[in-house]
């Protein structure tokens, strides 16, 4: 009986067999090798010696459960990226507050040393004692101003909106105004459609729209005009306030919606430059948008947009006479 042919078919398992023994153990030792590297980058993430996931390129159990993995390390990543903005805005926040208080509080230690000194020449008293209360505004404005700011960024304000009528909202902020510009030689106009109505938060679009308003009079002489107007159509609403004063210098377009910004080329000493980031970011809570237009010796134009939703219908006064859903136009 010939057994060779048996022999052969023996060697040629065994063989096959040691082969997938060895696949298997390498197999085995590369997972191995694979769990332990991911352990170390595990353990360097903990440590914060790195950041990123683990290498999850291929196909398998193991890769999957990688691939979770370094899910739970984008979400932890995003987390801290999120804590680590919450405290440089808060240490910014403290350095501004710091930083813009010292000037008047500066003041007011000098004025209150003058007063003493002075107690006995009344119109001196009288001359300081206005000083102090000016510069007491100025704390009070900034403060409110930084707290508003803080508030919206923090996401902590939910605004209370309802349809109003733009020409009412106008002629609010015309009234606060009025006094001052009748008391500078200047005038106020509004000019738009009575019956145009907007989504919003009445007071804090006015703080917004007021702070506008009180910029242009900053930065407009005896004489001057300022004009708000408000346009609708189906789609859009637009609130301009336009001056004629002094314009804004090229250099500081790109920078005026900046915290704390001063420009080199201002006449303003008073302002606390808190007016327009504040009122841009007001308006940006409305899911609008601000633009401006300047040019020196013509005078400023901010645009302010609101985008109508496609499913609010429109704002207008509908032709048909229908009082709900979409105008035909």
């Amino acid at each position: 009986m010939n057994l060779f042919p048996v022999v052969l078919l023996l060697l040629c398992i065994l063989c096959g067999m040691t082969a997938a023994l060895g696949l298997a153990v390498w197999r085995l030792r590369y997972q191995e090798q694979s769990m332990d590297r991911a352990a170390r980058q595990i353990a360097e993430y903990i440590l914060n010696q790195q950041k990123g996931g683990i290498e999850c390129n291929r196909e398998g159990a193991m890769y999957r459960l990688f691939h979770e993995v370094n899910v739970l390390v984008a979400i932890a990543d995003a987390h801290g990226d999120s804590e680590r903005r919450a405290r440089e805005f808060l240490r910014d926040i403290i350095s501004d507050i710091s930083h813009q208080l010292r000037t008047p509080v500066a003041a007011l230690n000098i004025y209150n040393g003058i007063l003493r000194q002075e107690a006995a020449d009344a119109a001196t008293v009288l001359e300081f004692a206005d000083r102090s209360e000016k510069e007491l505004d100025r704390i009070q404005s900034l403060v409110e101003s930084l707290l508003k700011m803080a508030r919206l960024d923090a996401g902590t304000i939910t605004l209370e909106q309802s349809q109003e009528n733009i020409s009412d909202l106008l002629e609010y902020i015309r009234r606060q105004y009025s006094f001052r510009a009748g008391q500078e030689g200047k005038e106020l106009i509004l000019e738009g459609e009575e019956q145009a109505v907007l989504s919003c938060d009445r007071v804090w679009l006015s703080e917004a729209i007021g702070n506008l308003v009180k910029n242009a009079l900053d930065h407009t002489d005896q004489g001057d005009c300022i004009l708000i107007r408000w346009h609708q159509s189906p789609y859009l609403t637009q609130i301009t306030v336009e001056d004629t004063g002094n314009g804004i210098h090229p250099e500081d377009l790109y920078h005026i919606f900046k915290r704390f910004y001063r420009s080199r080329f201002s006449k303003d000493t008073q302002g606390t430059g808190l007016g327009l980031p504040l009122a841009k970011l007001i308006i940006e809570a409305h899911q609008g948008s601000i633009e401006v237009w300047s040019e020196l010796g013509r005078g400023t134009i901010f645009t302010i947009s609101f985008l109508h939703q496609a499913d609010a219908g429109c704002f207008l006064p509908c032709k048909t006479g229908q009082e709900d859903g979409p105008c035909e136009w």
